[in-house]
């Protein structure tokens, strides 16, 4: 299997663990959705939104919200926790909506999964004159030892498998103006519990032979049972850096 079937299996793996996904994820900082949803927004498109993490702070803060996701396990998981919220088959690459249809578009977590080459003339069709298009990502804040320490459960063999953070910015230029990126350094709390679900919703792990999984995520409990900074809590602060960047479309 070469890099790029690696890379689509990764990138496809995430149904399996639609339930771990909706559990162990976190949310993202209102800091980081004030700075990438701009006031003026009224219509907001959710794209690439899996479980519906983000979908749901979206909704929350009053905005006509409308999720796409290619994934039938990922988007049932987000239909049984947010039935209000229309949840649309469809991709960066083909977005199931009219033109200038939404005023701002998100992808939370997947930008690096898609083909910015097609992704990017369908999101520019899909906004209104001068809408955003915003990109974020959650990353585990390393500079906490027992994060780095867990890192290398996870990756003995340094870095991981698939890239994530800030792929594919690069590709976002017109239609679009300059893109600014921002972080919102932030803390979540998991029991350890939801720290296993984390850990198992990585499609690293994910698409793990089921004994090295099993053998791994074990590992993992073991670790929060004898790690100084975990053993005998139920409320784990875990460290975020999170990314965040935008781009206005430009006017005609």
């Amino acid at each position: 299997m070469d890099c790029s079937d690696r890379r689509a299996r990764a990138a496809l793996s995430f149904g399996t663990a639609a339930a771990a996904y909706q559990r162990g994820r976190p949310p993202y900082p209102a800091q980081a959705i004030d700075w990438m949803v701009p006031a003026t927004t009224r219509r907001v498109l959710d794209l690439g939104a899996g479980t519906g993490k983000l979908t749901r702070q979206l909704h929350e803060r009053g905005l006509e919200t409308i999720a796409v996701e290619p994934d039938e396990q990922m988007r049932a998981e987000l239909t049984r926790d947010l039935p209000g919220i229309p949840a649309l088959a469809g991709s960066a690459e083909s977005i199931p909506l009219p033109d200038r249809h939404v005023d701002t578009v998100v992808a939370a977590q997947v930008w690096h999964w898609v083909d910015t080459e097609r992704a990017l003339p369908e999101v520019a069709r899909t906004l209104t004159p001068r809408g955003t298009l915003s990109l974020v990502w959650n990353t585990h804040d390393k500079r906490a030892d027992w994060v780095a320490d867990l890192d290398r459960i996870l990756h003995p063999h340094g870095m991981p498998p698939t890239p994530s953070v800030g792929v594919g910015v690069d590709a976002v230029q017109p239609p679009f103006a300059r893109v600014e990126h921002h972080t919102v350094e932030w803390r979540d709390h998991l029991t350890p519990a939801e720290l296993i679900d984390l850990v198992s919703s990585g499609s690293s792990v994910i698409t793990l032979p089921p004994t090295e999984r099993t053998a791994l995520l074990a590992e993992v409990r073991a670790f929060c049972d004898t790690h100084p900074a975990l053993a005998g809590t139920d409320n784990i602060p875990m460290p975020y850096i999170t990314h965040c960047y935008r781009a206005r479309l430009l006017p005609t």
